[in-house]
């Protein structure tokens, strides 16, 4: 868990919002205009425990590694609507190793620079 987060509101819908945003090729290669939310599950889950704390957990979605935010006793799923049915949510475990596993750390600063403009004009 983060201990030094960003911001202790958090607002669900206005963070989709804002990271339906800043998605792009730039953070996930498997992006598209059809399916934004497409590959960006690691390090949206990385961005997210940044700036609002909370635990990363992990489901296996066709034998993948899907990532995801536990913030406050309730599950976030911010990248789900990726998929045409929602995944049958195990919630394991997994640390920010783990997340970092499939995505580089350039993707990584692009979402986390990206969210915190954004965020803050909001």
């Amino acid at each position: 868990m983060i201990e030094d987060i960003k911001y202790s509101a958090f607002d669900e819908q206005a963070v989709k919002d804002i990271l339906r945003k800043c998605w792009s090729l730039e953070s996930s290669s498997s992006w598209t205009e059809e399916n934004p939310a497409s590959g960006q599950c690691n390090v949206t889950a990385l961005v997210v425990q940044d700036n609002f704390g909370g635990e990363i957990l992990k489901t296996l979605v066709n034998e993948t590694w899907h990532f995801y935010n536990f913030i406050r006793g309730k599950r976030y799923d911010l990248t789900v609507d990726q998929f045409k049915v929602p995944p049958n949510y195990d919630d394991f475990p997994a640390n920010r190793e783990e997340a970092f596993t499939g995505i580089n750390r350039t993707q990584y600063a692009y979402l986390s620079s990206r969210f915190d403009r954004e965020y803050s004009q909001r």
